[in-house]
């Protein structure tokens, strides 16, 4: 972890460069449907904290770069700042034409959808960065067949020999070997249904994964299922346009699947919440990905896309899961929810979110003195 320190700039440039990437894509979300909506977008910032540098556009927008790196927001009119809390004296006081470009005083549609687009900027993102791999470069693609089983494994115990190929996983058709991986190493302890074929004949297995404990080439350790088997035969598969849109909207929704399925098992203490990182062990991991070539850093981005637009959908307040969840509400009950709950839902928002951003600091720090000290 001494590279780390000693050549930041590798790490901290392609960080910087990421983070803003995605930052712009989740943001412009929010403002590009805000203004079909007629929404005055008052400023439309790169971080937080003091301005660096920006210019007000046409539309009376303040676009900036902010001195804090790590995040970014759009404060839309009647907004006391950019959490998106409401100005509420602000508010009641506004013309007609003020609330006509006001987003408080849009229809219950209109602000979801602005709050949504955030979030759906980030999977559409993520689906276009996979469509451009997959048609450029290709598709990495392994045939679900096994070529070998490991002696005492999971895979051995269930009966499976080399020849067989996996058809089906608890009953999702299975094409590719990564799509076995994918399922398995989240399998920590629970079993698996699985349709397999064997010399023309289809048989079933009832398989429970390994798990182990993984370290990756970038030092990460982390806890996974194992079912013991290899594949090869490693191919690139290039498809025309509208394959690889396919292809990548089927590779969002498995990254999709597998995080939140993580999610559940971090909740619910199956996996262990030191696996996860914060801004300098994505920093790190930007740094290490970029070594790799445009392909992986690509590739990288696309998967964090699809982890921010997740986690903003969290029922939190200040994300925008938990504006949606006031909306809901909303919808439901006929009328907002009062300022004062609203306003404590923020303050209490806030505090988790700050809790979570120590937890994972901490946890980086953790990992970084434990490599220098191994």
């Amino acid at each position: 972890m001494g590279d780390f320190f000693g050549g930041i700039g590798g790490y901290v440039v392609p960080f910087l460069i990421v983070l803003t990437v995605l930052v712009f894509v989740h943001e412009y979300g929010h403002y590009a449907v805000a203004r079909l909506n007629k929404v005055r977008v008052e400023v439309f910032s790169i971080g937080f904290g003091p301005e660096i540098f920006g210019w007000t556009d046409r539309a009376g927008t303040r676009w900036k770069i902010s001195a804090i790196p790590l995040g970014g927001y759009v404060k839309m009119y009647g907004d006391r700042d950019g959490s998106s809390a409401p100005d509420v004296e602000s508010v009641r006081d506004m013309t007609p034409e003020q609330r006509a470009v006001s987003f408080y005083y849009k229809s219950l549609s209109q602000r979801s959808a602005i709050v949504a687009a955030g979030p759906i900027a980030n999977f559409l993102f993520a689906i276009l960065a996979f469509a451009a791999i997959y048609g450029f470069v290709g598709q990495p693609f392994t045939a679900p067949e096994i070529a070998s089983v490991n002696e005492g494994s999971a895979a051995e115990r269930a009966g499976l020999q080399a020849g067989d190929r996996i058809l089906e996983i608890d009953g999702r058709t299975i094409q590719r070997f990564e799509e076995v991986q994918l399922i398995v190493q989240t399998g920590l302890g629970e079993p698996l249904s699985l349709l397999y074929s064997r010399d023309g004949e289809t048989k079933t297995a009832q398989v429970i994964p390994d798990v182990v404990a993984y370290t990756d080439r970038f030092g990460n350790t982390s806890q996974i299922g194992r079912l013991g088997v290899q594949s090869t035969k490693i191919e690139f598969i290039r498809h025309n346009p509208i394959d690889a849109v396919w292809q990548a909207v089927i590779s969002t929704y498995n990254f999709t699947a597998i995080t939140l399925k993580a999610v559940g098992q971090f909740l619910t203490g199956t996996r262990s919440t030191k696996e996860l990182s914060g801004p300098i062990g994505i920093a790190k991991m930007s740094g290490d990905m970029a070594q790799g070539g445009v392909v992986t850093i690509i590739w990288f981005m696309a998967v964090l896309s699809i982890n921010l637009g997740l986690i903003n959908l969290f029922p939190v307040p200040v994300l925008d899961g938990g504006h949606l969840l006031f909306y809901a509400y909303e919808a439901v009950r006929g009328r907002p929810l009062g300022e004062r709950a609203q306003e404590f839902g923020f303050r209490l928002g806030l505090g988790l979110v700050l809790l979570l951003m120590l937890f994972v600091t901490w946890n980086d720090l953790v990992n970084i003195v434990g490599r220098l000290i191994v």
